[in-house]
């Protein structure tokens, strides 16, 4: 597969290959399907509201952009054939909440912890609704209120509210959203990187991933095709802490930014560290022709970006270019909004308000793209030869937390990391193409 093959864009939902409009106000919407004929009539009127990655951002076809996934669980709601289910790969069909030990979510990350209805059998269909501005997007949920009013067993059992944050920053005040890896064929601007493009199969089931096969489930192919698969994550962060943190270990505020740049891997700007090991550069972190185009080969002491810091973790680059790791079989695509308002600058104290980020993080192999980052890359430290030593920002540290920071002529070492992130709720998901969710609109393909 070459740049000359395009991938079917009008097929495949918005959410998987296109970025949310910046700046943008959005909503979550969990619905429960009690009734499967009610379920598939649903679908059939939500489908017309369904963005394709086909005029993505385009303001005189879109007032919104909504996108719709399903857990194993709401794919068994609407009855599907018994082969269909059983087709559907094992870590699917188990649920996140299941693989809870696989993917380090104990302790205050522990599916029990979890907001309901997450992780219980009642989360059926996560639809996601972005827009530009609050009132479009008060529309397209006034709309899809009534069009789905008169279902009385279609249920929306849980609702968030997201929207952008000043300057395009996360909660934490680091500039988000950076870096994808370039979706080989899907059409998207492609900005100097290190990272080579990655075959769509990795992506979007019906073509070649990078080992040249394509996939042959879930059956049957009207379903797959230009489907994927999708981990949702809601997290909690704690900003308070995480300032706290580096006050009480730096020696002033430009040791704090600096200690906030060690464990990131980038300065809040964006301008990465392996570029700009001193100070942060504005101006080199807004510039998307130099902002990704890097590389640890010539860090391999980590003396400019620690080996632990959380950029370097989830996405090593070369920097196991001499291990037995193929680094393109374990990308996926972030997609991700967050919530809650920040908080304030100078304010060391928690103040109890809900903020952080919800994502979906897009790929075709679960199993191989977000479990094995997750229990790899972020929860385990061996890889790097650190031990139990994890990602410093999403990880989920013990007693025993260590951050490890090389320099000469003695690395440093921070101990008693605390959890700056907290997984408040978590699904797998499934997100067909159009004429897959037309597909499961259909009775035909029903034991209902």
């Amino acid at each position: 597969m070459t740049e000359a093959t395009v991938l079917d864009v009008s097929d495949i939902q918005a959410v998987v290959l296109r970025p949310r409009p910046y700046p943008y106000c959005g909503q979550i919407v969990v619905i429960r399907i009690g009734d499967a004929a009610e379920g598939r009539e649903m679908l059939r009127r939500i489908i017309p509201h369904v963005a394709t990655a086909e005029g993505w951002g385009d303001s005189e076809h879109h007032l919104a952009w909504l996108g719709i996934g399903f857990t194993f669980e709401g794919l068994n709601a609407l009855k599907l054939p018994g082969d269909t289910l059983e087709s559907f790969p094992e870590e699917f069909r188990e649920g996140m909440a299941a693989r809870a030990s696989i993917l380090n979510d104990v302790g205050a990350n522990a599916p029990a912890n979890w907001e309901h209805p997450f992780g219980s059998s009642d989360a059926h269909v996560l639809v996601t609704i972005t827009a530009r501005t609050a009132d479009d997007l008060a529309k397209v949920l006034d709309q899809a209120q009534q069009a789905c009013g008169d279902l009385p067993n279609i249920k929306i059992i849980y609702s968030m509210q997201c929207s952008s944050l000043p300057e395009g920053r996360n909660p934490f005040g680091f500039r988000d959203g950076l870096h994808n890896p370039h979706v080989e064929g899907s059409g998207t601007p492609v900005y100097p990187s290190y990272t080579p493009p990655v075959k769509a199969g990795e992506f979007v089931m019906g073509y070649p991933d990078e080992q040249g096969a394509t996939a042959s489930q879930p059956q049957p192919d009207a379903l797959r095709r230009n489907g994927t698969f999708a981990a949702m994550r809601k997290f909690h962060t704690n900003v308070a802490a995480f300032r706290t943190y580096l006050r009480e270990n730096a020696s002033g505020p430009e040791d704090e930014e600096l200690l906030a740049a060690k464990m990131v891997g980038r300065w809040r700007s964006g301008a990465p560290l392996v570029l700009a090991p001193e100070k942060d550069n504005p101006e080199l972190g807004a510039d998307q022709n130099r902002n990704n185009n890097f590389r640890y080969g010539d860090d391999i002491q980590g003396l400019k970006c620690p080996f632990s810091a959380h950029i370097r973790r989830v996405n090593p680059r070369d920097a196991l270019k001499d291990e037995l790791v193929a680094v393109n079989l374990h990308h996926f695509l972030r997609r991700g909004m967050n919530y809650g308002s920040p908080l304030p600058e100078g304010i060391y104290e928690d103040d109890g308000a809900e903020r952080g980020g919800w994502f979906l993080l897009v790929g075709a192999k679960l199993q191989q793209q977000f479990e094995f980052v997750q229990s790899q890359w972020i929860s385990n430290g061996n890889f790097i030869s650190h031990g139990i030593e994890q990602d410093p920002i999403l990880g989920n540290p013990g007693p025993d937390s260590v951050f490890t920071i090389p320099q000469r002529p003695v690395r440093r070492r921070l101990h008693g990391l605390p959890q700056f992130v907290v997984v408040r709720a978590g699904e797998y998901l499934f997100l067909p193409g159009l004429r897959g969710l037309r597909w499961l609109a259909d009775p035909a393909n029903s034991t209902d």
